[in-house]
């Protein structure tokens, strides 16, 4: 059933929280589905949007992601850009609020991302807006031989592993093309690498660790007491490396307004409704689903703008989130493309291949902000 305005005011007015993957999604997807219907603001804090899962291969001399205008993106989206921080939400007055403004609306979907930690400070954290400054003085070692021996740790929970295996295949890569031997250890609390893409892919991606040398360590909860000593838990094996690298852990950023659940995020239920907040749906890292993952938001959005549609009087079935994980791992040579369906937190069903699953082949698989952002490609070529 349709929300009635707060005013005579019409369309629908809808507020879209967050500029990235799954905030651009949502807003792509509601031009499509609701039209004009619809009358949509984005706000967003940074001018671009960048694939941040294509930032890993920047140290190693790959060419830099591409950047595109958060502004044109809205435009042709048919929506409003504000360039704006969230600030909160007032549920008993239809209220968004940012650093300067104050903005009604029908419907909010908050997109808004989740907060990066570190999570063993005595290791250097992975993050994916600087990784070409953290990494570039290890790569220079390594190439000199000044390094001899690199751990990579997943935090327990709360983080996307890819990366971590994208950056340990492709510094043994880059240590081969060197003539340079290098000890690579990644430690994980997976039960197998990237389980979340289930058996078959857990399989095949070992293959290729054991191939490459690298060693993984799962199961584990690790310490660091130092900047180079790792203790892997259970068992308390101690691992002495010349570089210790982690990726962040992620806690959700506390939506002001909205009822916290754990560590943070946003809950939902399987339409992407946040739960006790009529008209509000929370989609992406923000909200409590345990995967976050750049693919899964976009499908989230999805689901967020059809119950948004349908709430602007949209005739539509709206359809719950169900989610398949596509992943491209990056190795140094040829990437691997998996995909699995999800149930709960990992995979059970997955398939393998070293050709694109998907079209067009992308790091983030996204129903409509993929195809555009290969038409804005295209046109620049």
């Amino acid at each position: 059933m349709r929300i009635p305005s707060t005013t005579d005011h019409n369309p629908f007015r809808v507020v879209i929280a967050g500029g990235g993957v799954a905030g651009l999604e949502a807003a792509l997807a509601l031009h499509d589905l609701a039209g004009e219907a619809v009358d949509v603001t984005v706000i967003a804090p940074d001018p671009e949007y960048v694939c941040r899962a294509i930032t890993v291969q920047e140290p190693f001399s790959y060419p830099a992601a591409r950047r595109y205008r958060v502004s044109d993106i809205a435009r042709d989206a048919g929506a409003n850009l504000l360039q704006d921080s969230f600030g909160r939400v007032d549920l008993d007055d239809r209220t968004v609020h940012t650093d300067t403004e104050t903005l009604p609306y029908d419907a909010l979907i908050l997109a808004l991302g989740a907060t990066r930690r570190a999570r063993f400070p005595r290791a250097a954290t992975l993050d994916d807006r600087q990784l070409d400054d953290t990494l570039h003085g290890v790569l220079q070692d390594l190439e000199e031989g000044n390094v001899h021996s690199l751990v990579f740790l997943m935090p327990a929970a709360g983080c996307w592993p890819i990366p971590i295996y994208e950056l340990a295949l492709m510094s043994a890569a880059r240590a081969y093309d060197m003539n340079v031997e290098v000890d690579i250890t990644i430690v994980t609390p997976e039960r197998e690498p990237l389980e979340a893409f289930g058996p078959e892919a857990s399989a095949a991606v070992s293959a290729l660790l054991t191939e490459r040398g690298i060693v993984t360590e799962v199961d584990a909860d690790p310490q660091v007491p130092s900047s180079r000593r790792v203790v892997v838990r259970p068992g308390g094996r101690e691992i002495e490396a010349d570089r210790v690298m982690a990726l962040p852990e992620l806690v959700g950023p506390g939506v002001r307004g909205l009822r916290a659940g754990r560590k943070g995020f946003v809950p939902v239920d399987r339409f992407c409704r946040a739960r006790d907040a009529p008209g509000v749906f929370a989609v992406g890292d923000v909200a409590d689903f345990p995967i976050k993952h750049g693919g899964l938001a976009s499908q989230q959005a999805d689901v967020a703008a059809q119950g948004v549609a349908e709430l602007a009087g949209v005739p539509i079935t709206v359809t719950p989130f169900t989610p398949v994980i596509h992943g491209m791992l990056l190795t140094g040579a040829d990437p691997l493309y998996l995909r699995a369906t999800v149930i709960g937190t990992s995979g059970f069903s997955s398939q393998v291949s070293a050709q694109p699953i998907s079209s067009p082949p992308a790091k983030v698989v996204a129903k409509y902000l993929g195809p555009y952002l290969e038409r804005v490609d295209q046109a620049a070529t």
